[in-house]
């Protein structure tokens, strides 16, 4: 059964995406296709604050993306040995709150140890956070361009300093119909399609009705998660699976259970 995921490849230790190897153990051949891109912005101010830690009580990352604008903050300044001599301990003395394993591995790459990871979402981390920080210095946020307001606002209501810099926008992948259409005329209509953000659906769905015709009421709607799915149903969508942790086995499962006879997840 093909299934079609709107992401881009990472491949892990292994040299598979793993997405593609978690829904294949289930039989379902899984294609990516990527629907967004990424400019990166205010990368020197972002560097600056980066080299003065003493002004903040540690950092959020809440995707991937913000973690990359870090390392090319570092790589473009020459502030790699900086760093590593004494920026990275400097950071380490303070609390790294992420979202998600994945940003997790980013980070742990550039020598910062994390906390929240296993939160999921932008809403549980902030809830972590409040349970944890006593600290009087902001907490300093890169962030792109279509984040949600929730996390600012949860830190604030709490009384929880916190300052956030757009380091990235997010842009439609220039590849998004062409790749749509060759994946259409090759493979047909598939039996589910994941989003992964609702920027990615926003960029996408136009295409998909069009090429999906009648077909569209066959698709089994999926979500990475709850604010997706929400976009996802604000679109007049049945979502038939949302993954319960943001994870290729989490998504893997439910799409599994969701294409399953009178499946539901």
């Amino acid at each position: 059964m093909k299934v079609l995921l709107l992401k881009d490849a990472k491949e892990d230790d292994c040299g598979q995406d793993p997405y593609i190897r978690e829904l294949g153990l289930y039989g379902l051949e899984a294609t990516l296709i990527p629907v967004l891109s990424f400019e990166f912005l205010s990368l020197p101010s972002f560097s600056e604050k980066l080299s003065h830690p003493e002004d903040y009580g540690g950092l959020i990352f809440t995707s991937p993306r913000a973690v990359e604008a870090a390392e090319l903050c570092l790589e473009k300044d020459n502030k790699t040995e900086v760093w590593e001599r004494s920026l990275k301990e400097k950071w380490n003395a303070k609390s790294v709150y992420v979202v998600g394993n994945a940003t997790a591995s980013l980070v742990s790459k550039i020598g910062l140890d994390t906390e929240g990871e296993n939160c999921g979402n932008a809403e549980k981390l902030a809830e972590y956070i409040c349970s944890r920080e006593s600290s009087a210095l902001p907490l300093l946020f890169p962030c792109g361009n279509l984040k949600r307001e929730i996390l600012p606002k949860t830190l604030k209501d709490n009384g929880i300093a916190m300052e956030s810099i757009t380091v990235y926008q997010t842009i439609p992948h220039p590849g998004i119909q062409g790749n749509l259409n060759s994946y259409y005329s090759q493979q047909g209509v598939p039996a589910s399609i994941t989003f992964f953000s609702p920027s990615g659906l926003t960029y996408s769905l136009k295409h998909i009705q069009e090429l999906s015709g009648d077909s569209i009421d066959q698709i089994k709607f999926a979500a990475i998660g709850p604010t997706t799915a929400r976009a996802l149903a604000a679109q007049g969508l049945p979502v038939s699976c949302t993954a319960e942790s943001p994870t290729p086995q989490a998504l893997a499962t439910g799409i599994r259970k969701a294409l399953q006879p009178h499946g539901c997840c």
